[in-house]
């Protein structure tokens, strides 16, 4: 099944000895005893294993501990009402893994060291992915520079790895209220905003805080250059329902292209939606919320699949607030791409990627 990872007998013995937890699961909490991982030096990659969980040995001159070259994404497996386990498009996962490593200087990962590494954490652990609706089995793949050396250069030498945890939802409230951020900055063109790389989300925590501060549970991110255009918010893309039309800004080099979105729109399109994908000023749209001519906003990502928002504001104190918290068009959405990822709804689009389980 698998002709590039081995197993150790130590990884083997670790899943026989974990018991699935129990209960509400907490997003990224509690992880499977295994991890896989493969290191690259020399200009090759090399053995690509899987190992017992635990936690790893660094050099304190490692580059990633100074100079923060790393690269990760996060994408699912699924396994409710007796069907899967399922991936969801990890082609793209993959495909965007490796434009982010490029941005970062980093070496591209194999296709099929990227896939055997994600499908055999994924049936390895078959069993300890959750079976109820909305949960899941929760995918990291990740590299980071390993070189020791405080040289200011690309690393030489990386580490990839892939750890996985069993998760609910990762925002378990109805909707959110939003700020708009007007005086930091997520990214600039010509920056790293596109990659799925760790330092645009370092550079967003201050903001979150001072959101969360004030009572909003997300940040709205505008254009660093001008702060008037809506780019996304902190690990989510962004869509409004105005118009009778499904707005989302148009993709840049400061907004992650996130496979979520991607989705959503195709299946907005089937929906019969009208989907419209142009530069947004958030002005424009706020008087949209004033005018009633926009009445639904949602955000989307692969761990938050789709949450309403019901209310934007910022630090002054002014609110725009939308009529619906829980829409008709984001909860179709939703229903709909959660239907496919989990298996119940039929697959016209070859998204779905089943994986078969070792026994």
């Amino acid at each position: 099944m698998f002709n590039r990872l081995k197993v150790t007998p130590e990884a083997i013995e670790a899943i026989k000895n974990f018991s699935a937890p129990q209960g509400e699961l907490v997003f990224g909490k509690v992880m499977v005893p295994v991890m896989i991982v493969s290191d690259f030096d020399n200009g090759e990659w090399g053995p690509l294993e899987m190992i017992p969980y635990g936690p790893i040995s660094l050099d304190p001159t490692t580059k990633v501990l100074h100079y923060g070259q790393e690269i990760f994404e996060g994408m699912k497996g699924y396994r409710t009402g007796g069907k899967g386990p399922f991936l969801f498009r990890p082609e793209q996962n993959f495909n965007r893994f490796n434009f982010s490593a490029r941005r970062m200087g980093m070496p591209e990962v194999p296709e099929d060291l990227f896939m055997e590494a994600v499908k055999g954490i994924t049936s390895y652990c078959a069993d300890f992915i959750p079976k109820r609706s909305g949960e899941s089995l929760y995918i990291r793949p990740f590299m980071f520079a390993t070189e020791e050396h405080l040289g200011i250069k690309p690393a030489g030498k990386m580490k990839f790895m892939v750890i996985a945890s069993p998760s609910g939802a990762y925002i378990s409230a109805d909707y959110v209220k939003v700020k708009i951020e007007k005086q930091y900055t997520r990214a600039c063109p010509g920056g790293t905003g596109n990659a799925k790389t760790g330092g645009n989300y370092a550079g967003s925590l201050l903001a979150a805080v001072e959101a969360n501060k004030a009572g909003f549970h997300q940040t709205l991110w505008l254009d660093g250059l001008h702060k008037k255009y809506i780019e996304e918010l902190s690990g989510m893309n962004f869509f409004a329902f105005v118009d009778n039309k499904l707005y989302t800004p148009k993709l840049n080099d400061s907004i992650l292209d996130g496979i979520t979105r991607n989705s959503i729109i195709q299946l907005a399109k089937d929906l019969g939606k009208t989907v419209v994908e142009e530069v947004m000023e958030i002005d424009w749209l706020l008087q949209k919320i004033n005018d009633g001519a926009c009445t639904e906003a949602f955000m989307c990502g692969t761990a938050a699949i789709v949450v309403p928002i019901a209310e934007f504001g910022d630090l002054s104190g002014n609110k725009w607030v939308l009529p619906n918290n829980n829409g008709p068009v984001a909860f179709s959405i939703k229903e709909t791409l959660l239907g496919l990822q989990e298996g119940r709804l039929e697959d016209k689009y070859g998204w779905v990627v089943p994986v078969e389980t070792v026994h």
